[in-house]
């Protein structure tokens, strides 16, 4: 019988994933909660009319898994968050104290080609800032990215946060002689330049539309990291991202536009510094996307972050946290038939104290167990045999120092914890 698999691009999260998913859930919990943000979430399924309407072609088409339900109405697994937040802000924008500080981290879906650092199912972070139009509120998600980077031991040194600025970018179009109708074209070709080799990327501008003399003035404007100077937006925001202490992180690159097509003035990309992994994290300003799925004018800016990338940043710069699966304090040990049912007793009663016990489901060689519970990780280890239920007592080894001790059982409970704190704490 042929084994059954995967659906391609779908990944199986086994207990050391899972705990990696806990703690990147934690670490951006605690940033987002820092800024004073609201954890929020929406539907998995949405009407694909919600992402045509603003977020381009390509999303919809080339990566989106759309089906068409029961009434033929066609539904899309949803491929980003920001259109869904758009919507559920428009449906009560008039009652919604502003500004919106929100947050969401939760499973998304795009049908594109796997590959290192990129899958069909991911889990994506996302946080929005709305109802502030203005680069200080761009600088702020600058600020949430440079704190997240750095709690997770993330340095400059190591990511880069890159900023550029769509209006800038529409004036430098302008200039070239670049129609308003075609910027939209150009853009996709500019975010595309990473992906594609130099010959690839000029076929394909001229495919757009761009031969020569235009062509070389659109190349050079991608060259100029001094043009940020002419953006007084651009300007506010570096002064104000250095107040927040973000500074470090940032840097100006005309080549980072954003391939989504509701975006409306600044836009970054955080890539790690050696260039292999693009887009960590990414996002912007969207001042029209509110109003155009019905509801008032209402401007917004924030960002998205996929898990798959940013572990695999961590793991090249041996910032990966070593994590524990396991999450008990102690395993009672028993290693006679008779010791089984006080060992089921005890479990019992340090549960209801509040602690997390597993239990050796059979009698076996004690160093048996205790190997099972230094695989496991379990820090403490409460032996239960016909000594210690004769003396009312129950043997306490700390599986980190191999330091035994015996404890009278009504003793044991506060003695646990104890050493559970101990454990807990860092080493000076």
């Amino acid at each position: 019988m042929t084994a059954i698999t995967s659906v391609k691009g779908t990944r199986d999260f086994y207990p050391e994933d899972m705990a990696f998913q806990r703690w990147l859930y934690a670490s951006i919990r605690a940033v987002s909660e820092q800024f004073g943000y609201q954890e929020y979430d929406g539907p998995f399924l949405e009407r694909v009319d919600l992402y045509a309407a603003r977020s381009g072609d390509e999303l919809v088409r080339e990566q989106s898994f759309v089906f068409p339900d029961r009434s033929g109405e066609l539904i899309a697994l949803r491929p980003e968050l920001t259109p869904s937040l758009a919507r559920m802000i428009a449906a009560r924008s008039r009652v919604l104290p502003r500004p919106i500080r929100w947050w969401s981290f939760g499973p998304f879906w795009r049908y594109e080609q796997p590959q290192r650092g990129r899958s069909r199912e991911f889990f994506q972070w996302n946080i929005d800032l709305l109802g502030v139009n203005s680069p200080e509120a761009d600088a702020e998600m600058a600020a949430i990215a440079a704190a997240f980077l750095g709690r997770v031991g993330l340095g400059p040194d190591a990511v880069r946060i890159l900023i550029n600025d769509r209006r800038l970018a529409e004036l430098q179009l302008q200039s070239i002689g670049i129609p308003t109708a075609q910027q939209s074209a150009v853009f996709r070709l500019i975010d595309r330049r990473d992906r594609l080799g130099p010959d690839a990327w000029e076929a394909e501008a001229r495919r757009t539309g761009l031969e020569g003399r235009q062509l070389e003035q659109l190349q050079a404007a991608l060259a100029d990291r001094e043009a940020w100077r002419t953006s007084d937006e651009l300007r506010r925001f570096f002064r104000a991202a250095e107040a927040l202490g973000a500074a470090q992180y940032l840097e100006y690159d005309p080549t980072v536009i954003r391939g989504l097509d509701y975006y409306t003035g600044t836009v970054w990309e955080a890539r790690d510094a050696a260039g292999e992994y693009r887009a960590i994290l990414g996002g912007g300003r969207y001042d029209d996307l509110i109003s155009a799925v019905g509801g008032d004018p209402i401007p917004g800016t924030g960002f998205a972050m996929g898990d798959v990338v940013i572990r695999l940043v961590l793991e090249k710069y041996d910032a990966l946290p070593k994590l524990r699966t396991n999450p008990a304090d102690l395993m009672i040990a028993s290693f006679e038939v008779e010791s089984l049912e006080p060992a089921l007793q005890l479990a019992a009663r340090f549960r209801s104290a509040g602690l997390r016990v597993e239990w050796y489901p059979q009698a076996d060689r004690l160093p048996k167990q205790l190997k099972f519970a230094d695989r496991q990780g379990i820090p403490l280890v409460a032996i239960l045999g016909p000594e210690e239920i004769g003396s009312k007592q129950v043997t306490l080894k700390n599986m980190q120092t191999g330091n035994q001790e015996s404890v009278a059982i009504e003793l044991a409970i506060a003695r646990v914890k104890e050493l559970a704190a101990a454990q807990a704490r860092p080493s000076a």
